[in-house]
């Protein structure tokens, strides 16, 4: 992707809660006007930070052949803003102070190991992402995750501790994705 992309996917976020904060949705995008490359079908996380602590976190781990790149990170940047369940709705004296990023996902790869010592030994600390599921419990973190926990083992065990699975067991149904991202922010 083009830096004049990362720059205008940063100017929709911010636009995006910019108008929630006035009207209560997400900002209208005229496809139209947006490049080809956000005009396209896209998948993107949108993270917000307030002095350097999480503020929200919302995306789409797959694109959807009907929402283009460009609207996909103007509804999660409404949606980490308003709707992340772990925090109250942004407030307007925060808006100036916030800082937003996006991680663009790139394809998922599934990832076929019987135990927990393969899985650790396959995972690139720093680069991959990572979702697992079991049944009906699932969890995924970010790339960017790695930089608060830089040991596969702790990553891995925080995540299956987010998917809602014991940190402590290898559930025999359990399948695992890993995928990469493109991060930028303001």
């Amino acid at each position: 992707m083009v830096d004049a992309d990362r720059r205008r996917l940063l100017v929709i976020a911010r636009a995006s809660i910019a108008q929630g904060l006035e009207y209560g949705h997400a900002a209208v995008l005229h496809p139209e006007s947006e490049s080809e490359t956000l005009r396209a079908p896209g998948a993107a996380f949108v993270t917000l930070e307030l002095y350097a602590q999480l503020r929200g976190c919302i995306g789409s781990l797959e694109a959807s052949p009907h929402r283009s790149l460009a609207a996909d990170v103007s509804d999660n940047a409404f949606a980490a803003a308003f709707r992340d369940p772990r925090f109250e709705p942004l407030h307007q004296a925060e808006f100036a102070a916030l800082h937003i990023s996006i991680s663009v996902i790139g394809p998922r790869q599934a990832m076929a190991c019987a135990s927990e010592d393969e899985l650790l030994a396959a995972l690139c600390p720093g680069v991959d992402g990572l979702i697992l599921e079991a049944g009906a419990r699932r969890g995924t973190f970010l790339p960017s995750v790695w930089e608060q926990l830089p040991r596969a083992e702790d990553f891995l065990r925080h995540l299956k501790r987010k998917a809602g699975l014991s940190a402590q067991e290898w559930p025999e149904n359990l399948r695992a994705w890993r995928y990469r991202t493109e991060y930028f922010g303001e």
